[in-house]
């Protein structure tokens, strides 16, 4: 471990644009003004930071010229992470592990994108023209699986199937969602929604309805990650990175294989929390990826806070919304709030673990669990943070 480093490592600065129908700034503008915005956050000038990683959304900037927009000279790690919905979280890693090992001291992490366009519905924003389809993708492009929206609710369906899950259980989550979303002054959608409204509004893909199903925004969120001993001297409370870990599971969406049913938190969350060395029980609230409520369903069981097959029955208990046992996206999530791919997530669990949460701030904070998702269930990452440094 380096020197200054025995503390571990700390989210020491958050930078969050504007999000939501932001136009008249491109993506790699928007990610210079996160980037700038955490700085600050954290009591810093840009010329403090040695390190800067980079992620981007559909609209494949920026890169790693951002270092270039910002003015960044002699940076000590400077590279472009891509695992879609998990990203967010390996850039964490990423960014402890060079500190730790001494390759860098103070990284920044941004990712950035702007699919929405002015007179365009939301809907459109992630619409690509069809692509050249062949062999076995070209069978399924065939049967009418040509979006991302499809194959969730392939998978959706799966676990419906299998385990008796229903529409209601998942309209309990948006519910949930929506209600932590009354409260944050940056959610996109604010006004409550109940069960009736979920089951009114249309179809996505059955059984996914528009109300299962996350938002598109624009904008661009930072965060500056440096050693604990140096956060600790910074402007703002340091968020302490307790652990770590990534499940890339590879399933085959074929006979026999357990796509739908599982996700890569089964790898990720016992790495993370052996890390960190806690337990499900230990956890006092999630922030969790949302694209689908169906994903935070699945995500709840894979990480054992109840058994297999009854993540729909912990929903309806009400145990996800304001006063109940786990408070799980505490800022409106991807459903309500805003869609910056695994920063959002993560954005909140800095903002709940210093306090930050105004009327959505959640009772206990002191072991925040943060998941990622990306690609159709492919790629899971997850981070265990707490205001509190590890071993304390």
């Amino acid at each position: 471990m380096t020197e200054g480093t025995g503390g571990g490592t700390a989210i020491a600065g958050l930078g969050m644009t504007e999000l939501g129908r932001v136009y008249g700034r491109s993506p790699r503008r928007l990610a210079a003004d996160a980037v700038r915005l955490a700085a600050a956050d954290a009591g810093l000038a840009l010329g403090d930071l040695d390190g800067l990683l980079v992620s981007h959304g559909m609209g494949g900037s920026p890169g790693i010229e951002l270092a270039d927009t910002l003015g960044l000279r002699d940076l000590r790690l400077l590279s472009q992470l891509n695992s879609f919905g998990a990203t967010a979280g390996a850039m964490v890693s990423y960014a402890a592990q060079s500190i730790l090992s001494g390759a860098a001291s103070t990284v920044a992490c941004v990712f950035a994108d702007a699919p929405l366009k002015p007179e365009r519905s939301a809907g459109s924003a992630y619409h690509r023209d069809a692509p050249e389809w062949y062999g076995f993708g070209g069978m399924t492009a065939a049967l009418g699986f040509r979006s991302v929206n499809a194959f969730y609710a392939l998978a959706a369906r799966r676990h419906m199937e299998r385990y008796g899950t229903t529409g209601d259980q998942l309209g309990a989550i948006a519910v949930a969602t929506r209600a932590w979303a009354a409260g944050n002054p940056r959610a996109q959608m604010r006004e409550p929604i109940t069960l009736d409204d979920h089951r009114a509004s249309r179809w996505v893909a059955e059984p996914l309805r528009l109300l299962d199903c996350c938002l598109v925004s624009n904008g661009a969120v930072a965060i500056i990650v440096t050693g604990a001993d140096r956060a600790r001297d910074l402007a703002r409370p340091p968020v302490h990175v307790w652990g770590w870990g990534q499940g890339h599971p590879g399933h085959r969406k074929e006979r026999g294989s357990d796509f739908g049913l599982t996700t890569g938190a089964l790898t990720s969350g016992p790495i993370a929390m052996k890390m960190a060395g806690v337990t499900p029980g230990d956890i006092s609230q999630c922030q969790l990826y949302d694209c689908y409520t169906y994903t935070v369903l699945v995500s709840l069981e894979d990480y054992g806070f109840c058994a297999k097959g009854e993540g729909g029955a912990f929903a309806a208990s009400g145990a996800l919304g304001p006063g109940g046992a786990l408070p799980t996206n505490t800022g409106g999530g991807q459903l309500s709030s805003y869609y910056m791919w695994g920063m959002t997530p993560l954005s909140e669990a800095v903002i709940q673990a210093r306090g930050d949460g105004g009327e959505r701030q959640a009772g206990r904070n002191d072991v925040i669990l943060v998941s990622g998702n990306g690609g159709i269930l492919d790629h899971h990452s997850t981070l265990i943070l707490s205001p509190h440094p590890k071993g304390a």
